[in-house]
């Protein structure tokens, strides 16, 4: 793994419109994207028509027209990245509600478990909407959520990414689970 300094060089030019840059920042990130995508798609319906590699790429390139982002770090840029995976998903997911209401195919689902109990296979565009409504009381506990659960990092991990504690991403974690629990399954009454 390539140290954070060249990576956010790497990311400062490629924002800037140095296009020479895109081959080596893509050559340091590319594992940890996919690896992210692979875990974006896990829970995934079987079958589902989005592959982890398109993912990388699609978000790869929606990331490339973030031509205003200053890039602080390399761990901002997998934060970004796990961000703009979510709205990948979201729109793919969109996109196939509209084909069913037209085709009768069956809905996206995302199997979550929270605290143990898993959530009776919710929607991804439920989930997003419940995500959109934590975000709006607590921004911090959605990034909690799309860095460990979306893109699987782990606790340390998260922190690390976020400049928190480990206490604070598990206390975030526990309470975001708890919320989203609560919304998904009872519709509400968080």
């Amino acid at each position: 793994m390539l140290e954070s300094r060249p990576v956010t060089e790497w990311l400062t030019a490629w924002s800037r419109g140095d296009d020479a840059s895109a081959e080596p920042l893509m050559e340091s990130v590319y594992d940890e994207l996919r690896r992210i995508a692979d875990r974006s798609l896990n829970d995934e319906r079987e079958g589902h028509t989005l592959q982890p590699t398109a993912l990388v790429h699609e978000a790869y390139l929606r990331l490339g027209e973030q031509r205003s982002v200053e890039w602080q770090s390399r761990n901002h840029f997998f934060a970004i990245a796990a961000r703009m995976m979510r709205r990948i998903l979201v729109d793919h997911a969109r996109r196939h509600h509209r084909q069913k209401r037209n085709g009768g195919q069956k809905p996206i689902s995302l199997t979550v478990t929270l605290d143990g109990a898993a959530v009776t296979s919710p929607d991804l565009l439920e989930l997003d909407l419940a995500l959109d409504e934590l975000g709006a009381l607590d921004p911090i506990k959605v990034k909690v959520v799309e860095l460990h659960f979306f893109c699987g990092f782990s606790v340390a991990e998260t922190a690390r990414i976020l400049e928190v504690s480990t206490a604070t991403v598990s206390r975030q974690w526990r309470a975001a689970k708890a919320w989203l629990y609560r919304q998904l399954e009872h519709g509400g009454s968080a």
